[in-house]
C-alpha cells in the first residue's frame, strides 16, 4: 500500500454483529447489557512499510512507527468517554480525546494509526485512519478527534 485510506475494517463490522466490541455502556436494552468498556489502543504506522488493508483482523506491529522519545509500540490508550449514539438514519462514536504522543522522534514518518481492541484476547483490529505523511523531531505529535456526532463522527454506520 502506496498511501494509508481510512478503512473500517471487515472483522471489525461482523465482530459488532456478534457483540465482541464495547465502545461504550449501556444500560439494560432488552438483550445485553453492557457495564464495562473495553480498553481501545492507537498505534501508529506507515503503512507502505506494512500489510495493513480491509481484510486485516488483529493489530500486530508489522509496519508500526519504530521511533525514539515517547512512542511505545502498542500504542496509547484511546480515552473513550463518549457512548455510542444514533440518530434517525447513523450511528457514530468517537473517542472523547486527542490521541498525543510527546517528545516524539519518527524514524522516517507515519501516515496512519491504527485502533485496535486491547480488551480481547485477539487484539482485534477496528479501523485504520489515514492522516498523511508526517515526520516529528523531538515533538508532540496530535492527532485531534472529529466532533462525535452523525456528520463527522469517527465511526459512522448509516441505513
Amino acid at each position: 500500500m502506496a498511501h494509508a485510506t481510512t478503512i473500517l475494517f471487515d472483522s471489525f463490522k461482523k465482530e459488532l454483529m456478534n457483540g465482541s466490541h464495547a465502545l461504550g455502556t449501556q444500560a439494560a436494552n432488552g438483550v445485553r447489557t453492557v457495564t464495562t468498556k473495553d480498553v481501545l489502543k492507537a498505534a501508529l504506522f506507515l503503512t507502505s512499510d506494512t500489510t495493513v488493508v480491509t481484510t486485516t483482523t488483529a493489530y500486530s506491529t508489522t509496519g508500526e512507527l519504530a521511533g525514539t522519545g515517547n512512542y511505545t509500540q502498542g500504542g496509547v490508550t484511546v480515552t473513550n468517554a463518549n457512548l455510542p449514539s444514533n440518530t434517525t438514519n447513523t450511528a457514530f462514536w468517537t473517542p472523547s480525546a486527542s490521541f498525543v504522543w510527546a517528545n516524539l522522534t519518527t524514524s522516517g514518518a507515519t501516515d496512519a494509526v491504527e485502533i485496535y481492541n486491547d480488551s480481547s484476547t485477539g487484539k482485534l483490529a477496528i479501523m485504520l485512519c489515514a492522516f498523511g505523511t508526517q515526520s516529528v523531531t523531538a515533538g508532540t505529535f496530535t492527532l485531534t478527534m472529529p466532533t462525535n456526532d452523525a456528520s463527522t463522527g469517527l465511526i459512522r454506520i448509516t441505513s
